[in-house]
């Protein structure tokens, strides 16, 4: 058994979010006290910030703008940016002025950032070039600059695309079928790559828990399916009829460049979990609908 820890208290970013609210009750639920930061402690005084940090051995950062909540304009771009940038940097400055530090610093990113050809485990290099692909480079990058601290663990968690009732893509997704206006997304060959949100919640205890877990983790399912497949499944799950396509250029008309975290996929396998003997309670999309769809 991992050895526990010598504190449970827990700072979460971006804890008002899908995964962050879930993620903050889920560990109170198992003992932990949780330091919710708000948006407004990050433009605060940092001296507040390292008051409200002070005593966790865990720091986990969520914070984010949507990526598919509306289209794409220049100046929304700058927000998914720079709420990423701006909140990792302040997050490890005031990790850098605490004492004691905290034990582990989680810091999210996305599977956007490998390119959509080859398949990637967490070694790969295959970076995507796009707008999504460079962000999650400079997050990431921001991210590593705690590995300068002394006896800080550092994980980075690659999100696919989590799936759960209470908030995220999911219900989006459900709704036109349950209306019969479900389709597959242009030409429906981008590999969808997603993760049920019990799982996220099981892999950051799994990471919290057990002290040698440090890098880069992929949180996906290990079944790797093509949007067309995600629709048939759905359409099976809700016995509707659907659609034969939502066309890219509407796509495009409704998220401008958004429309690209739709239309290309990533083709990404959960290898170091895997590896390290964690057990996934949703590892296909069809255990993943039979738990989600009523």
């Amino acid at each position: 058994m991992p050895q526990r820890r010598r504190n449970n208290r827990v700072a979460v970013s971006g804890a008002t979010g899908f995964i962050g609210r879930a993620l903050s009750n889920f560990l109170e639920s198992n003992g932990y006290e949780v330091i919710r930061l708000k948006r407004q402690h990050f433009k605060s005084k940092k001296s507040q910030l390292r008051t409200l940090l002070k005593g966790c051995s865990v720091v986990i950062n969520l914070a984010g703008a949507p990526i598919a909540a509306r289209k794409w304009t220049p100046n929304y771009k700058k927000e998914i940016l720079n709420s990423r940038i701006n909140t990792t940097g302040v997050l490890v400055d005031a990790i850098k002025e605490m004492e004691p530090k905290p034990e582990l610093f989680i810091s999210a990113s996305a599977v956007g950032i490998y390119d959509s050809y080859e398949v990637h485990d967490e070694f790969s290099t295959s970076y995507a070039t796009d707008f999504l692909g460079t962000v999650c480079q400079a997050w990431e990058a921001e991210a590593c600059k705690v590995q300068r601290i002394k006896d800080v663990r550092l994980c980075i968690v690659r999100l696919g695309v989590v799936l759960g009732n209470e908030g995220g893509a999911f219900p989006k997704m459900l709704r036109p079928f349950k209306l019969g206006l479900g389709a597959k997304l242009g030409d429906g060959h981008q590999v969808f790559p997603y993760i049920h949100l019990n799982d996220v919640l099981n892999a950051f205890w799994y990471i919290i828990q057990h002290e040698t877990s440090s890098g880069i983790y992929n949180l996906v399912a290990p079944q790797m399916l093509s949007n067309l497949e995600i629709t048939e499944a759905i359409k099976q799950r809700t016995k509707k009829s659907i659609l034969p396509v939502i066309p890219e250029k509407i796509l495009r008309m409704l998220l401008g460049e958004g429309a690209n975290a739709l239309l290309i996929g990533q083709k990404v396998v959960p290898d170091r979990l895997e590896k390290d003997g964690f057990t996934f309670e949703f590892p296909t999309i069809e255990a993943v609908l039979d738990d989600l769809i009523c």
